[in-house]
């Protein structure tokens, strides 16, 4: 048949039953055949359990003397096979039979279902269950099905906490013999395998796997309940447990159950603080293996993830699935309490906890706290004073990398998005967006109630709480209630009198982010809006918009109780304080209380007995800064007012405004001419 010869008439018949197919051997328990009587004898210890061959170094028992030798070269590290391309040593021959098909790349087995072609015989058989859906073997302690023999060994060490294989080099034990040879790539740094498109190289034949589907696109892997496809098995088995909601795995600490063992070891080191992953170039250290794959790219800018829509690539593939958002405007995740919607899940989260006002993560420092912990991250470098995102051109760090990326575009005015209109430019795409609303007057949300519109969205949310009084942020100390979150925020910081915000030229240090920049302003004399009017200047655009009334005499704001009407909500703030008699500003000195902050200003200069404000001209000097204007303008007879009735001019305000109650006629301004604030 084939010319092969044998010194033993036995052996040759034998070898004549591998052509035949010939199996004269049965078993009497499962009907099983055999081919040889020796593997009959064999396959009859699966059934009496008996394991007569036992190892005189560790007692471990085995089935066959085979498995005895090939165990017994564990201890010995004896490893007698080795490959003749390679030098690759094994210690048994199998293993360097089926080494060797990695260099001749022969795949003799093929599935008679699919031709797919595989390189063992073992891995063809496992293959063909995929087909069948047979899963053999059972464990004897918590009953699950397993497809491969090895597969069960594997679980069964999860009961039993064996962990046989050991590291030579820093003596890690692993349950698994594949870990350990994963795991000593990582000292040798060895990477076997790579990739045939682009030539990446990895440690482990899955990761090359894994890789190799981001040129495909193929995703492989079907669930059976909703036929959603995945590209990789283990992300399908996650997947799978979503339906099972299957949680055997808890945490001796806390007692918290998961669905898969890896996400309780995550789990466990949250315990511990074990960081076992570390970075080879910064030596960062990890928690988790993913989470320094991912930092490990911050390296090496590997960015293998491509948008197929606008071809954006990304580090991370969970970046990519929500950038993809961007684009099908998906919300998938929705708050069980109000129904709002959300693309990620983390902005879910972090929303959830408005409803509970739950703040888990507190600084070690200052004590504030905070719902979500990117944020505890990024307020901890106020303190640390660390700004670990640095500009490549002009060196300049910074706190948060989005704040480098919005920099970087002023150095390559790359990805600048610009007017139209007046060819201003903007580095992020939704600031332009918003930015042109400013020329085509475009308000598309309306209220409901009164009929105001805005261009913001947002906007209405918030001039919506204003008709329903609604304060959802309540502060913790005193009860005090907010419409906005970001007011809460800063009314915390009275409590805690925390300024964390300071200005780079003086000092000044403020509760809130957007004051040190109305502040600076104040060094460079900036005036950035102005008047389309009068083409007065103002360095803040809240200065503008009150302004903006004097002119069209609107005034939004009015009082519950007397309905008396104002152009700025600080003015009904102080005007109700004559209802409620609320005099929250009390002298130390004498203990006067008043009901305004300028009248309180205005008492404590009569202790100090100073007079801050000095006069350019005659040196005159005054105590307050309103007596000082007013005797500034008699030097430089401006007369900035102008009554539009009949056109008289006049210095100061309180003059004109005397004047104006005079007439009875108002001449009204267009509304088309005029730009009001989108806020309240």
């Amino acid at each position: 048949m084939c010319d092969k010869s044998f010194s033993e008439n036995s052996n040759l018949k034998k070898h004549i039953r591998t052509h035949t197919k010939e199996k004269a051997f049965a078993c009497d328990v499962c009907s099983k055949t055999f081919s040889e009587k020796y593997n009959l004898k064999t396959h009859l210890r699966t059934h009496t359990k008996e394991k007569p061959f036992a190892c005189n170094i560790c007692d471990k028992a085995f089935t066959e003397k085979t498995i005895l030798k090939s165990h017994l070269r564990t201890h010995t590290k004896e490893k007698p096979f080795s490959c003749h391309i390679c030098s690759k040593a094994f210690s048994e021959k199998s293993n360097l039979k089926k080494h060797m098909r990695t260099h001749t790349k022969e795949k003799p087995h093929a599935c008679v279902l699919c031709n797919k072609t595989f390189s063992l015989q073992a891995n063809l058989k496992t293959h063909l269950r995929t087909h069948t859906k047979e899963r053999p073997y059972v464990c004897d302690f918590c009953s699950k099905i397993f497809s491969q023999k090895g597969n069960l060994t594997q679980h069964f060490r999860i009961h039993t906490g064996e962990r046989p294989f050991c590291c030579d080099i820093c003596e890690k034990d692993f349950s698994h013999k594949g870990h350990l040879n994963d795991h000593y790539r990582i000292h040798t740094k060895e990477k076997p395998y790579s990739c045939d498109v682009c030539g990446k190289a990895f440690s482990q034949k899955r990761y090359l796997i894994r890789h190799f589907l981001t040129h495909t696109k193929e995703k492989i892997h079907s669930c059976d309940v909703c036929n959603k496809k995945f590209s990789q098995k283990c992300n399908l088995n996650r997947h799978c447990l979503i339906h099972k909601n299957e949680k055997l795995y808890s945490c001796d600490v806390c007692g918290k159950k998961f669905s898969l063992k890896y996400y309780l070891n995550n789990h466990v080191r949250s315990h511990s603080n074990e960081k076992p992953y570390s970075c080879d170039v910064c030596n960062k250290e990890f928690s988790q293996k993913i989470n320094l794959i991912e930092h490990y790219r911050t390296h090496t800018n590997d960015r293998p993830y491509a948008c197929d829509v606008c071809n954006k690539k990304f580090s991370h593939k969970s970046n990519l699935n929500k950038h993809c958002r961007s684009h099908t405007n998906e919300r998938p995740y929705s708050c069980d309490v109000c129904n709002k919607e959300f693309s990620q899940k983390c902005h879910l989260k972090g929303h959830y906890l408005t409803h509970t006002n739950e703040k888990p993560y507190s600084c070690d420092t200052c004590g504030e706290e905070f719902s979500r912990k990117i944020k505890l991250n990024e307020h901890y470098r106020i303190h640390t004073n660390e700004k670990p995102y640095s500009c490549d051109v002009c060196g300049k760090q910074f706190l948060e990398k989005r704040y480098l990326l919005k920099h970087s575009r002023t150095h390559s005015k790359k990805n600048l998005h610009s007017c139209d209109v007046c060819k201003k430019e903007f580095s992020e795409k939704f600031h332009l967006t918003r930015h042109y609303q400013i020329h085509t007057n475009e308000k598309p949300y309306s209220c409901d109630i009164c009929g105001k519109k805005f261009s913001q969205k947002y906007c209405l949310s918030y001039h919506n709480r204003t008709h329903t009084k609604e304060k959802p942020y309540s502060c913790n100390v005193c009860n005090k209630q907010f419409a906005l979150k970001s007011n809460l925020n800063e009314h915390n910081r009275t409590h805690t009198n925390k300024k964390p915000y300071s200005c780079d030229v003086c000092g000044k240090q403020f509760f809130h982010k957007r004051y040190v920049k109305k502040h600076f302003r104040t060094h460079t004399k900036e005036k950035p809006y102005s008047c389309i009017i009068c083409n007065k200047q103002f360095s803040q655009k809240s200065d503008l918009n009150n302004h903006f009334r004097s002119h069209t005499k609107e005034k939004p704001y009015s009082c519950d109780v007397c309905i008396k009407k104002f152009s700025q909500k600080r003015y009904l703030r102080d005007h109700y304080r004559t209802h409620t008699n609320e005099k929250p500003y009390s002298c130390e000195v004498c203990n006067k209380q008043f009901s305004l902050k300028t009248d309180f200003n205005r008492h404590l200069r009569t202790h100090a007995k100073t007079k801050s404000y000095i006069c350019d001209v005659c040196s005159k000097e005054f105590s307050q800064e309103c007596y000082f204007k007013d005797h500034y303008q008699t030097h430089s007879k401006e007369k900035l007012y102008s009554c539009d009735v009949c056109n008289k001019q006049f210095a100061l305000k309180s003059t004109f405004d005397s004047h104006f109650d005079t007439h009875t006629i108002v001449k009204p301004y267009s509304s088309d001419e005029l730009i009001f604030s989108e806020i309240l």
